[in-house]
């Protein structure tokens, strides 16, 4: 059995429409999947209509950026980290608006970053976004919107060469503060919707991780059972960007603490990497 149950599609920051992820996931003889959008639940239901005509299981999901406050992390600063959602009713109308107040957000700190990017682009005489810039970028969105969109506005507009490039040289510099969604409401959220949290790659050394606060795997689950053990009902254990180590790290972590285990290649088609993580039969099992 084939699982993949981190999957983008182009209704956040992946480059293909659910059509055509699960066509392909149908290529790929995959069996069980989720479609965890950024922030957003929209295509939730389309996903698992097409799904279930191609003899897919399919999963509703989604993936939350969630603030961690320094009290949690024993941080200086908040930092913030990937949760995903599974098997929630996308009907739920309390998800839906939360969801629909941090599209708004987003729309929002896009319009703050832009006017820091021009702040940049004039010290270096390179040519300011206009509104019709900003109105091409919001033309380019699909779903929700974010930063990758700037970013891969920026590579068509030669600012740079690609999207790696737009972050290091200006969207790390020039961000705005994230939608506050705290760890607690985020569990609550997904759990009064029916369905269950997973802390995200949670060793990922070029994503959203536990990294950021320590790259020793015992003190990363040292985090966890101290701050946020409670509000979690699994780890995202099989992930593209974890190793041998880390897997057996937090499988052994999720037996001893009785948690649900997942995995995905967090696909987002550059390349298409979907069903290429080797995920346990026994994770389709817990749903």
């Amino acid at each position: 059995m084939i699982i993949d149950l981190h999957i983008h599609s182009n209704n956040s920051d992946g480059s293909l429409t659910v059509k055509k992820i699960i066509e392909i996931a149908k290529l790929r003889n995959i069996s069980m999947l989720s479609i965890t959008d950024h922030d957003s639940i929209f295509c939730q239901e389309l996903a698992s209509s097409i799904a279930k005509k191609n003899g897919i299981r399919y999963i509703n999901g989604v993936e939350l950026n969630v603030t961690l406050t320094p009290s949690q992390t024993h941080s200086q600063k908040p930092i913030y980290l990937d949760f995903l959602g599974y098997n929630f009713d996308s009907d739920n109308s309390q998800l839906q608006n939360k969801l629909q107040q941090m599209t708004k957000y987003r729309q929002n700190r896009a319009e703050k970053i832009l006017k820091k990017l021009n702040t940049e682009f004039r010290k270096e005489d390179i040519r300011e976004l206009t509104k019709d810039d900003w109105d091409n970028i919001q033309y380019s969105v699909d779903g929700v919107f974010g930063r990758p969109h700037i970013a891969d506005y920026l590579v068509r507009k030669g600012i740079v060469q690609n999207r790696n490039e737009a972050f290091d040289k200006y969207l790390v510099n020039c961000n705005a503060p994230k939608y506050p969604l705290f760890l607690e409401d985020a569990s609550r959220l997904l759990r009064n919707a029916g369905g269950k949290i997973m802390l995200a790659h949670p060793n990922d050394p070029h994503g959203t991780s536990l990294m950021k606060l320590a790259k020793i795997l015992d003190k990363q689950t040292e985090i966890i059972t101290g701050s946020f053990l409670q509000f979690i009902d699994g780890i995202e254990c099989w992930h593209s960007r974890h190793d041998v180590k880390t897997t057996n790290h937090y499988v052994n972590y999720a037996k001893e603490h009785s948690l649900m285990m997942t995995g995905g290649s967090d696909c987002h088609q550059k390349p298409i990497m979907m069903g290429t993580v080797s995920v346990p039969d026994f994770v389709a099992k817990q749903f």
